[in-house]
């Protein structure tokens, strides 16, 4: 049935295709899922002319839609067609798209793979994924939380990090997240339940670190997650009360140190131009220069 709506044409020869064009100004992401949808449900509709010979994309371009949705409808249906619904979802409706990932990996128990995307996309996006679709994740965390797990915590504090007042959110019968997690049908672990007691003051007053060792075992937190933090807090330290103490953080954080080509027992910086010797002051840098500039040259040619 809604791919015969998409179908179906107005008095004016338009397709839903051509009133969205003419409507898409303002970019969200129900707008791009839509989008995506409505070219998966009738491909030739993005060459389809209205009674006055315009194509969605003539439209669009005239009414100044927004960027997004102009590359959408720019494509060909062969384009379209090639990509496929699942790869178009992804390029022009990401959000929705990554959202209905982790909504899958949150079922399937596979948290690994909502900390991967998390961890190795754009900050931006998994803001956007995070934040627009919050409550619905979470309520998948409350549903299907039954057994314990150290990753599940700790993708619950992440979400609810990005977006506290999900924790008050209910669904139309008026359960709140935490009735969810406690109802018979479901029975989340009590680790879980904790995590959904939590209130957004809470949440909002409650350095993330601090959180993630209110409700992880210490040996989790220290070895698995709480290192970067730890390691950024050595960072700080000593740049706040010693910058001499800089050399070992450099060994903190694992990076290797270069010598000084002159004094080996000192820390240097390289060349501006060859990047291949290191000084740890212009006078160094000045006491080799001959030998420098010939190596230079010898790169150069």
């Amino acid at each position: 049935m809604l791919r015969r709506k998409y179908k179906e044409r107005d008095e004016h020869g338009r397709l839903p295709h051509h009133w969205m064009a003419a409507k898409a100004q303002t970019h969200t992401h129900v707008l791009a899922f839509v989008g995506v949808q409505s070219i998966e449900l009738n491909l030739q509709a993005l060459t389809t002319r209205d009674n006055k010979g315009e194509t969605p994309i003539d439209i669009a371009r005239r009414s100044g839609a927004c960027a997004e949705i102009i590359g959408l409808l720019s494509l060909t249906p062969e384009e379209a067609r090639s990509l496929g619904e699942e790869e178009m979802r992804r390029l022009y409706a990401p959000v929705p798209y990554w959202w209905g990932e982790m909504i899958d990996w949150i079922q399937s128990r596979s948290y690994a793979d909502c900390h991967k995307f998390i961890n190795e996309h754009d900050d931006e996006l998994v803001r956007e994924v995070l934040k627009y679709w919050n409550s619905q994740l979470l309520r998948k965390v409350a549903c299907y939380s039954q057994e314990y797990s150290d990753s599940l915590v700790f993708l619950a504090l992440r979400i609810i990090y990005q977006h506290p007042l999900s924790l008050t959110n209910k669904n139309d019968q008026g359960n709140t997240m935490l009735q969810f997690a406690e109802c018979s049908q479901y029975n989340a672990c009590r680790e879980i339940q904790n995590v959904l007691r939590l209130t957004p003051k809470d949440i909002s007053s409650t350095p993330f670190p601090t959180l993630l060792r209110q409700h992880l075992p210490k040996q989790f937190v220290d070895e698995e997650i709480y290192g970067p933090y730890n390691t950024a807090c050595t960072f700080i330290k000593h740049m706040k009360y010693d910058k001499a103490e800089l050399v070992e953080v450099e060994d903190v954080l694992k990076k290797p140190t270069r010598k000084c080509d002159v004094y080996s027992s000192l820390p240097a910086k390289p060349c501006d131009r060859c990047k291949n010797t290191f000084y740890c002051s212009p006078s160094c840098q000045k006491s080799l220069w001959k030998k420098h500039e010939f190596c230079m040259r010898a790169c150069c040619y």
